[in-house]
């Protein structure tokens, strides 16, 4: 019975890790591969200027609407994409 008492839930707060942010983003940005190295850019702008900054895409500011993989960005991605979002195929 609540008896008009507010109920409050417990929520642990954590840290947020930034690199395993990124590393969800990249892979992600590989579902949205088109002409063989460039992706939307429909993602969090911080998660994208630090993959900028770690080298695996080209700069994310300005008009276009997709940014091109590096050679080692487009190589993670795919690596990425299949360690969090790939499952074994059943023969």
């Amino acid at each position: 019975m609540n008896n008009g008492a507010s109920v409050v839930c417990e929520v642990t707060m954590v840290e947020i890790d930034t690199d395993k942010v990124d590393e969800a983003v990249l892979a992600l940005l590989h579902l949205t591969l088109h002409d063989g190295f460039r992706a939307w850019k429909g993602h969090d702008w911080d998660a994208l200027d630090r993959l900028h900054h770690k080298g695996m895409i080209g700069n994310p500011v300005g008009k276009a609407k997709s940014v091109v993989f590096t050679e080692e960005g487009l190589a993670e991605s795919v690596r990425l994409f299949t360690k969090l979002f790939g499952k074994p195929m059943i023969r």
